[in-house]
């Protein structure tokens, strides 16, 4: 089996400018001492550190690719937010939408993370490959057709599955965000369509605070093509696997997609300062583990996972490490040293069931 790493150090150079984490800077907030903004490069430079120094990167293909072109972005984002953001990039930066802020160059290395995203969906249909990584930045997932958001600038994924589909014909293609956040950019991207299944496990009114509600399940030729899978704060390790279980792989199997692209935040760790859940690296490992044999059943194993969020720079590599060597069906001789910790903190037995039960009514309301 070949699993290939997509990486480009010049994605590591993105700077999401100065903004305290994500506090808001005003007269009556003193400045917390670590100074820049979560979305820093740190996390993904130290995962891909850590692929390295494991010894897991010489089993890897290594891979870059070219930056997104015009004529791709084009079929997602219209070409006034496309000007709008080069001429920002260009002047030096500036921000292009809610929480999506950037600096000079910061066109240039959106379209080489989206980049990196196309290609690795390229060689995956192709069959040059059996699956991907793409350790791509900025991320995409919150970014809507005419605007950024939360930290994400170009929409990666999507841009790469009608890449995909302008290169191959219709396809049947489904994208399951974990994400700690809800992809709700990806979701309103493709809302109205019935050839993309868009999953999204999040925790509950996390970011943004007014979307992804199970409710919300397609609309019009897209009814049912939606799938938000709020869980609540804290859920931990189990309530991920129980929504895998009971959510996620029932509605690919019943969709039967013939690619799978997974958004792959890693900020569902238990030590991340952008959410509340209690996640931690054999989390991730058992979810890939779970995919990669769904995609082996429905999809002759097609499968790629887009880097998106995750800004704990100590945990972080540990969760990127887990799902790499899910895909690569290889295990590395490194210790993750949270995950024992961690697991003492997982929450109380009723606390489980009761999150369960809400899985299982929902789980109910969709498949009957």
């Amino acid at each position: 089996m070949t699993t290939a790493l997509y990486h480009d150090e010049r994605c590591f150079w993105h700077s999401a400018g100065e903004h305290v984490l994500i506090l808001p800077v005003g007269p009556w907030l003193q400045p917390v001492a670590s100074g820049g903004h979560a979305e820093s490069p740190e996390s993904k430079r130290r995962l891909r550190n850590l692929v390295e120094v494991s010894g897991l990167l010489d089993r890897l293909d290594q891979r870059r690719a070219e930056p997104a072109g015009r004529e791709d972005l084009l079929r997602i984002h219209p070409a006034a937010y496309l000007d709008r953001f080069k001429a920002l990039s260009d002047a030096g930066g500036g921000e292009i939408g809610h929480e999506a802020r950037f600096s000079a160059g910061g066109y240039e290395i959106a379209a080489l993370s989206a980049g990196l995203a196309v290609q690795a969906l390229r060689d995956v249909w192709q069959r040059r490959v059996d699956n991907a990584y793409v350790l791509s930045r900025p991320p995409g997932h919150h970014c809507l057709p005419d605007a950024g958001m939360g930290f994400c600038l170009l929409a990666n994924i999507p841009v790469a599955l009608e890449a995909l589909r302008a290169a191959h014909g219709p396809l049947r293609a489904a994208v399951v965000d974990w994400d700690v956040h809800h992809g709700n950019g990806t979701e309103a991207i493709y809302l109205d369509r019935a050839d993309t299944l868009t999953i999204s496990l999040h925790q509950e009114a996390c970011f943004p605070t007014d979307t992804g509600q199970a409710s919300q399940r397609g609309r019009r030729a897209g009814l049912g093509a939606n799938l938000n899978v709020p869980l609540l704060p804290g859920g931990g390790h189990q309530a991920y696997l129980d929504a895998m279980d009971l959510l996620v792989l029932p509605a690919l199997r019943e969709f039967r997609p013939e690619i799978i692209v997974i958004a792959c935040g890693l900020d569902a760790n238990a030590m991340d300062p952008l959410a509340r859940m209690q996640a931690h690296s054999g989390t991730f490992a058992e979810m890939t583990r779970r995919m990669k044999a769904l995609a082996a059943e429905i999809c002759g194993g097609r499968l790629v996972a887009v880097h998106e969020g995750g800004y704990s720079e100590a945990v972080v590599p540990f969760c990127g490490l887990a799902v790499i060597e899910a895909l690569a069906g290889q295990r590395t001789p490194v210790i993750d040293p949270f995950v024992a910790f961690i697991e003492a903190q997982q929450p109380a037995a009723d606390f489980v069931a009761f999150q369960r039960a809400r899985l299982e009514a929902q789980a109910k309301a969709v498949f009957g």
